[in-house]
């Protein structure tokens, strides 16, 4: 399976998430590619890649941040194979503003996967939410391809 972790940071807590994901990913046998959003020498083909995991931080009252929305219209299309994760802060705009940017690209791209979303840094307890939700995308896309190659054989 191949995967790519694209993520925007900007205090370093979504990067820490994208990482963590990235190691997650190792310990089930996959070479995730991690690409920095904004800072990459090259676009990413995401039709290359059987799932894109897409990281943002929330900001400005639940704010998607300029450069992940450069990211999103240069790709031009809405693949169906992404996930979104993000980090934020409750203390700045309460729970309906939490992670917001999260909400806000799940939705867009209608992703089949809940978006993760993290308080600031992916620490303590919240190690194993990141765990569960890479768990998960895991065994949804190792049961779909599953389920594909039974109907390409013919049974």
């Amino acid at each position: 399976m191949k995967i790519l972790i694209a993520y925007h940071s900007f205090s370093g807590n979504t990067e820490e998430i994208a990482e963590m994901i990235q190691d997650r990913l190792n310990h089930h046998g996959y070479q995730p590619e991690l690409y920095e959003i904004g800072m990459g020498a090259y676009f990413p083909e995401l039709s290359n890649y059987d799932v894109v995991m897409l990281g943002t931080f929330t900001w400005d009252l639940g704010s998607t941040p300029a450069e992940v929305k450069d990211f999103v219209a240069d790709v031009g299309y809405k693949p169906d194979n992404i996930a979104v994760f993000g980090s934020g802060e409750t203390q700045f705009g309460g729970e309906e503003m939490f992670c917001l940017a999260v909400t806000k690209l799940a939705r867009f791209y209608n992703s089949p996967w809940e978006g993760l979303k993290i308080e600031q840094s992916p620490r303590g307890s919240q190690e194993i939410k990141v765990s569960n939700w890479v768990d998960g995308i895991v065994e949804s896309v190792r049961k779909e391809k599953e389920q594909k190659s039974w109907v390409t054989v013919g049974v």
